[in-house]
């Protein structure tokens, strides 16, 4: 089996080396329209994601949902998360560009059609829908970024794309309470539809278009559809009863046991499918020989699942434990947003001029790890600042974590693998948040039952409802304090998640922005220099300088990971049948060193 997977292997490297490169480096003027359409989508993409949350008791009371209304949020994130693995690849075969406009047309779609909802099941599928759209903008916004910015400047716009997220967070709240209270909740989907549609359409006019090689029916045959199907099936089965589990199925239920088996089952032969028969997987199985990307993806499913459980439960504690207004809560939230927002964009910068990530992942993980600590001594009589300080920190370590531990993997892996580690990182990310929000919800259920009064033991399974009347301030009071001590439990549950994130930054080592072919690359340049210069009277070659006055963009190309052990540029040209489109061969002096130039990136 071994010299099986070392075959294909080689053979997935060489069809991954085969694809069209479509770095484009932009232009000032123009890149800085394309970057600014890239930011509203994703900030309406957050808006649309995080403005439901406020919203869920006054949806639940008008479509009678008040049992199921969870659902909203966890069909989202179910479908965000079957699809995210997919979209890198099927940019690297159809196009960026093609692939972007298809996942904002069906965001925009899906909330024309969650404002027109009447009942739950409709809003829940709507939803759904609306998570494939957000996941596709998401990772493609990120993906293109990446296209588009050179090396040095990498870090600083994908600070400000962490910036947007945050904003999106704050806003969507605000906007989302604002139009629940002066008109209905559906005004909110009705108004962002239209927003994606706008977009879209700029999007279509402005990015760069690289329009895939072959046909469609050819580059629709480089899918990898075993390894599509295999993942989604397996991520639905073991979502859906996780998510149930304990609420609307009974965990030693046979219909909760069968999914998780068969699932689990499908998750392995995904793995079989990824190393032994897809020729380009949506998963390289590859990458996880890296120890640094093992760690990686692991801190992404755990902060994944932190940050949607404070997202989530936040405004539960400020609304039902707190007994602070829709608008209220939104305004606390934005205290953790703002700095979030501002630590990114700081973050970005310090990662453009110091081209080093490891001390500001440091810092995120210890701001976030004590602000969740912090978090675990609110009480229903804390002060204002109490609550805001702990949220503040906690926003800081969002800011310091999303983005700089995206740009780490980058480095750990090759130019080729760009789109996909990006896709595979938001994966481990989503379905952090998908499991997490179901672990939280166990957790607070099973608070509430244990605290609330025999009277109103029914709002375990409604915990987003709080009654508008009361037999007494007694039974009041013994309720609001029930929500505080599943708020707690709740809370308690994030400090050694994320503290596990803090401690096993010691096994990520910075090794600078350059991705690891580009380094290797670099380091073989130099030892054929060496040679050289001793060969020809101490004359060292020159590396062929970049458009943005690197060296490194021009050595991206070819060069093998040593982390990975993927073949040479050489071999894998050769088993592709072609050399890689976009780029040439240079002699530097008598010719002895060559180098490959990567498109758009030549002095």
């Amino acid at each position: 089996m071994a010299i099986g997977v070392a075959k294909m292997t080689r053979q997935q490297s060489a069809a991954e080396k085969a694809l069209y490169d479509q770095t484009d480096l932009l232009p000032k003027k123009k890149l800085v329209i394309v970057f600014a359409t890239l930011a509203l989508t994703l900030l309406i993409t957050f808006i649309d994601q995080n403005g439901i949350s406020v919203t869920l008791p006054t949806i639940a009371r008008d479509l009678d949902a008040q049992n199921t209304i969870s659902w909203a949020g966890t069909a989202s994130l179910i479908a965000n998360t079957t699809f995210q693995m997919l979209y890198g690849r099927l940019s690297d075969i159809f196009g960026r560009k093609r692939v972007y406009l298809a996942a904002v047309g069906c965001l925009a779609l899906a909330d024309l059609l969650c404002g027109l909802s009447r009942n739950g099941p409709m809003l829940y599928v709507f939803r759904g829908v609306a998570g494939i759209g957000g996941g596709g903008v998401t990772n493609l916004s990120m993906i293109i970024v990446s296209d588009v910015v050179s090396l040095e400047q990498r870090g600083f716009y994908q600070g400000i794309i962490g910036a947007c997220v945050g904003l999106g967070n704050l806003a969507g709240p605000f906007l989302a309470a604002g139009l629940t209270a002066r008109t209905t909740w559906r005004a909110f989907f009705y108004l962002l539809a239209p927003l994606g549609v706008v977009v879209g359409c700029v999007a279509a006019y402005m990015l760069p278009s690289n329009p895939p090689q072959g046909g469609l029916r050819e580059n629709a045959r480089k899918i990898d559809y075993w390894g599509l199907l295999s993942a989604s099936a397996a991520v639905i089965l073991v979502l859906i009863p996780v998510s149930g589990g304990g609420s609307y199925f009974r965990w030693d239920s046979p219909m909760v046991i069968s999914m998780l088996v068969i699932g689990a089952l499908l998750f392995v032969f995904f793995i079989v499918v990824e190393l032994r028969i897809a020729q380009l997987p949506m998963m390289p199985m590859q990458i996880f020989k890296s120890h640094v990307i093992t760690v990686l993806m692991v801190q992404s499913f755990l902060l994944g699942a932190v940050y949607q459980i404070s997202l989530y439960y936040l405004p539960l504690f400020l609304q039902n434990a707190r007994g602070y207004t829709i608008i209220e809560s939104a305004a606390f939230v934005s205290a953790m947003v703002l700095v979030q927002s501002s630590c990114s964009i700081l973050s970005g910068q310090y990662l453009s001029r110091i081209k080093r990530y490891g001390e500001v992942i440091w810092c995120g993980f210890a701001c976030w790890t004590l602000g969740a600590g912090l978090m675990l001594l609110n009480t229903r009589t804390t002060s204002v600042a109490a609550i805001v300080v702990p949220l503040m920190l906690v926003g800081a370590g969002l800011g310091m974590t999303l983005q700089p531990t995206l740009v780490a993997l980058q480095a750990h892996t090759t130019k080729a693998r760009r789109a996909v580690i990006i896709s595979v990182r938001n994966f481990f990310r989503a379905t952090g948040g998908a499991v997490g929000l179901a672990v939280a919800a166990a957790v607070l259920q099973a608070a509430l039952r244990a605290h609330l009064p025999v009277e109103y033991a029914y709002l375990a399974n409604n915990a987003f409802y709080l009654p508008t009347s009361f037999a007494s301030t007694a039974a009041r009071e013994a309720v609001l304090d029930a929500y505080m001590a599943a708020s707690h439990a709740v809370f308690l549950l994030q400090v050694p998640l994320i503290g596990l994130c803090l401690l096993v930054c010691i096994f990520v080592k910075d090794k600078g922005l350059e991705p690891t072919d580009v380094r290797e690359a670099k380091k073989k340049a130099a030892q054929e220099g060496a040679t050289g210069s001793d060969a020809h009277g101490g004359v060292v070659p020159v590396p062929v300088a970049t458009r943005d006055g690197s060296a490194s963009a021009d050595l991206e190309a070819n060069e093998a990971d040593s982390d990975e052990t993927p073949p040479s540029g050489e071999d894998s040209d050769r088993a592709a049948g072609h050399d890689r489109p976009g780029s040439e061969k240079r002699s530097l002096h008598d010719g002895s060193v060559q180098q490959s130039v990567s498109k758009g990136e030549t002095s």
